[in-house]
């Protein structure tokens, strides 16, 4: 089986600050924006929606308001937050990383380990959502703060041409990718990176 990666560079405390915090005001924001991509989604989950599945909207609307939230059908309040991280962040290039297979993450992940770059690993980008938010088994989630983003980029600086000429070339481009999310997410006062794997 295939996978791929959703990365943003947001602000995580006002990411996580939108679950439960009751804003008519964002489930406006994000249905007008994005209104027509739930309504795609809705198409492609129509048989587990069928099924008792919430729309996306309906959804984001538990995520929003703190739930009531069904645990049978997590995936579609783990789609709802990359809604919210997508209408609050920057989306950033994925490409190193989809399509990809599951033991692909831990390849980059030795790679990472083996420049030193030890703060950041792309592992946790298919863990669980964040509470109180139901385990989802897709979409998976993770994040990489501001200070791990600020550390990881010390630590690829420190790391030598030696060094990154020994990794396997696919690998060391989906590091460089890595330090191009950091760069970015740095930019910005306070930002870090969510991704999201499914």
């Amino acid at each position: 089986m295939s996978y791929g990666l959703s990365l943003y560079a947001v602000d995580l405390t006002l990411a996580r600050g939108a679950i439960g915090c009751g804003s008519k005001q964002l489930l406006d924001m994000i249905g007008k924006t994005y209104g027509q991509h739930i309504t795609r989604d809705d198409e492609y989950f129509a048989y587990e929606i069928a099924k008792g599945a919430p729309t996306g909207h309906e959804a984001l609307r538990a995520v929003v308001e703190g739930g009531p939230f069904d645990k049978e059908h997590a995936f579609q309040y783990g789609y709802a937050y990359k809604r919210i991280c997508e209408a609050y962040g920057d989306r950033l290039d994925g490409n190193s990383f989809s399509p990809f297979r599951s033991a692909w993450l831990m390849h980059v992940d030795e790679g990472l380990t083996s420049l030193g770059m030890t703060a950041v690993s792309v592992s946790p980008f298919m863990y669980s959502l964040p509470r109180p938010l139901p385990r989802a088994e897709l979409p998976g989630y993770g994040e990489w703060t501001p200070e791990q983003c600020a550390q990881g980029l010390a630590q690829w600086e420190a790391s030598t041409d030696e060094q990154r000429q020994r990794l396997d070339f696919e690998v060391l481009e989906a590091i460089e990718s890595c330090v191009g999310w950091m760069r970015q997410a740095r930019s910005k006062e306070g930002y870090g990176i969510a991704g999201f794997g499914s």
